[in-house]
């Protein structure tokens, strides 16, 4: 990512944290300085200068910029770590309050909704995906099983949930579709159980013309499951990440998946009885 991608790229973030267009490009112009004037955020920024006293404003509002009153005025931003600890609190202070408001409101009362507890439900992005996996992880309590069908998707973040709900007292235990990510997960959580999962069609479809891999498929307390997949391509394998998620007993994407996982990722001793 050369210089250019690199600024666009911050300031496209910086608006997705809240910022506004000219305060986000003041923002980058200034962390790339001790300091300056309105002429000189200008002049790197591109933001007309008679917008930068508007958008630096804003930026000293919220604890991103500090001014000194010469004349002319000169402007600096905080340190990087400040600003990434003043966005992450306004941004767990907002999405608090969401949390909050949303559980507020009163439902709405639907006399023809059908029951969709036991549904299946599609799951698209890898970030929708994702989250639900933490969600079912940190619900567990018995059981986990996870397979995963390629290394991108065995992230820190997954390893340290799955510690957690180890200590909590939940049975972990993790499939791979290879020796080698085998070796890479069991080195990461030597106390979990780990094996090589003998369904071939995981990692390679036995169909013509289908290069869709299973990237997860998780189960949480026997009645809980999810399946993701994606393509081939690594320029789009996580981009177009798209799953399936049901729960109960009942459910037929449950049921399926459970004596599919018994004849292929039960240990050669009986270790999980998935379809008790």
């Amino acid at each position: 990512m050369d210089h250019t991608s690199k600024q666009e790229h911050a300031i496209g973030l910086l608006q997705e944290l809240g910022l506004k267009e000219y305060e986000a490009k003041s923002f980058v112009a200034l962390t790339r300085r001790q300091s300056g004037t309105a002429k000189d955020i200008s002049e790197t920024s591109e933001v007309p200068r008679t917008r930068v006293y508007d958008a630096i404003r804003v930026l000293e509002e919220k604890g991103l910029v500090e001014t000194q009153h010469s004349n002319p005025q000169v402007f600096r931003a905080v340190s990087i770590d400040e600003a990434i600890n003043t966005l992450q609190a306004e941004y767990t202070e907002r999405t608090e309050s969401l949390r909050d408001t949303l559980r507020g409101l009163e439902p709405v009362e639907d006399t023809e909704s059908t029951d969709v507890t036991h549904g299946v439900w599609m799951l698209s992005d890898d970030q929708g995906i994702t989250s639900r996996t933490e969600q079912l992880i940190e619900q567990a309590e018995e059981e986990v099983i996870l397979v995963v069908g390629h290394e991108s998707i065995f992230t820190d973040h997954l390893t340290e949930q799955l510690r957690a709900a180890q200590r909590r007292g939940v049975d972990v235990i993790v499939g791979t579709i290879d020796e080698a990510l085998h070796t890479e997960i069991q080195g990461s959580l030597p106390e979990v159980e780990v094996f090589v999962s003998e369904l071939e069609w995981l990692s390679q479809s036995p169909l013509p013309d289908d290069d869709t891999e299973i990237s997860r498929l998780l189960m949480v307390d026997r009645e809980a499951i999810l399946v993701s997949s994606f393509t081939e391509t690594e320029a789009e394998r996580r981009a177009h990440e798209q799953g399936v998620f049901g729960t109960g007993f009942d459910n037929g994407l449950v049921t399926i998946v459970r004596r599919l996982m018994a004849t292929g990722l039960l240990f050669e001793n009986g270790r999980v009885d998935t379809d008790s």
